[in-house]
């Protein structure tokens, strides 16, 4: 099902400077407020994970990307583009819905995405279960 909402040509643009200059750390999505559009909300270049989460409101649907780092056993150091849809259960249901209905205008467009990450409480972006889920791609 498709809702319509198209993304902000400056989603693409950000997108591709965090692939390209690795100076960002993560770009946040929302939808604008006539909800036709998904726009940037804001990015960092702070590589703090527990920022990351901090930024995902407690109330409000969000998407996001991340260069998530991480360490394999053998010490060799990895980066991998995860996609997160936040939802989390205390938003209003309208918004969740037009929010899982508008995920794909954004998700299509994002070349090189390794991991997508379903959020509804903060257990299921802990850096534990993220990590987890990364590395059982990365073998």
């Amino acid at each position: 099902m498709s809702s319509g909402v198209i993304a902000a040509p400056t989603c693409l643009q950000t997108f591709q400077e965090l692939k390209m200059s690795k100076s960002l750390k993560y770009i946040l999505f929302k939808l604008n407020d006539t909800r036709t559009q998904i726009v940037v909300d804001k990015t960092s270049e702070n590589p703090d994970y527990e920022e990351f989460v901090t930024n995902l409101p407690a109330d409000g649907c969000r998407w996001a990307v991340y260069d998530f780092s991480y360490k394999l056993e053998d010490g060799s150091q990895r980066n991998k583009l995860c996609f997160f849809s936040w939802s989390p259960d205390t938003a209003p249901i309208r918004a969740k819905m037009v929010h899982a209905s508008s995920k794909d205008a954004l998700r299509k467009s994002l070349d090189g995405i390794s991991v997508e990450i379903q959020g509804t409480d903060q257990t299921e972006v802990a850096y534990e279960t993220v990590i987890d889920k990364v590395k059982r791609i990365s073998r």
